[in-house]
């Protein structure tokens, strides 16, 4: 597997993760009324001050909201100044095949790397032509193989789709479709220490069962949490760091932007 050396003096890798950064093919795309490039835009250079040496960048889906290659170019064009190596993981905005075109020869779709006493394992939760999320065997068996192969690392297993309820009644129906047959490969595996997404634009952490569960802001448009229907929040856009240490420990945090006013424009339903 992919191998990612740390140079850290305690062995801990630190991961910054990007999620539902919504780009489109035009530079100047707004989602919600929110110029998606330009937030994105201010959450790197935000994170290129806080964070000073970075192991990974994970983009944990929906880098695109129309599904261009030109919407993947400038994702990578406004993240290349982190200097870090990156893996991508689709949603349900993301057009796979372009996607794959964008990254050309590039390691970024890979699903597995090992990044100091971790194992990173990302899973493709899209379904296409659709929102809700579902990991069909392949996904499942890809999950299963990487953590029996590896059981003296640490897991984090990332996909873009909740596996459980975050506590907005709109949200549920758009999840993963069979999260009984994600935990059921993860009760097999001690060694599994968290489980990471994006798709729904808010924090959100939990434990079930020993495993950590989080979720994470947007880098554009967030959403209201505990709202029963379709509801834009007033938090500003972010990223989420994970601090893994090499004894199995996760620290983590959210970091917001400042100074972005937008109007919402509700005339677009849903997102």
């Amino acid at each position: 597997m992919p191998s990612v050396p740390t140079s850290a003096v305690d062995s801990s890798v630190l991961l910054v993760q990007l999620s539902d950064s919504h780009l489109f093919a035009e530079a100047n795309g707004k989602l919600l009324g929110m110029d998606t490039q330009d937030s994105l835009q201010r959450v790197v250079e935000q994170l290129l001050r806080e964070q000073p040496q970075i192991d990974l960048v994970l983009a944990s889906g929906d880098l695109s909201q129309d599904g261009s290659e030109a919407s993947y170019a400038r994702f990578r064009q406004l993240t290349a100044t982190i200097g870090a190596p990156a893996r991508w993981l689709p949603g349900n905005h993301d057009d796979v095949p372009a996607m794959r075109r964008a990254c050309g020869d590039g390691a970024q779709l890979e699903p597995v790397i090992d990044l100091g006493s971790w194992r990173i394992v990302l899973l493709d939760s899209s379904i296409p032509g659709a929102v809700p999320g579902y990991l069909d065997a392949e996904q499942l068996a890809l999950l299963e193989r990487a953590l029996a192969e590896a059981p003296e690392r640490h897991h984090l297993i990332c996909l873009h789709h909740h596996p459980v309820p975050i506590g907005c009644a709109w949200m549920e129906p758009i999840g993963v479709r069979n999260p009984e047959a994600l935990f059921a490969v993860l009760a097999r595996h001690p060694q599994a220490k968290a489980v990471l997404w994006g798709h729904v634009h808010q924090e959100f952490d939990q434990l079930r069962e020993g495993v950590r569960l989080l979720a994470s802001p947007s880098t554009c448009v967030q959403f209201a949490p505990g709202s029963e229907d379709f509801q834009v929040d007033s938090s500003a856009p972010g990223y989420r760091w994970l601090r893994l240490h090499a004894d199995g420990r996760l620290e983590t945090g959210v970091s917001r932007v400042t100074g972005i006013r937008f109007e919402v424009d509700y005339s677009v339903k849903g997102y």
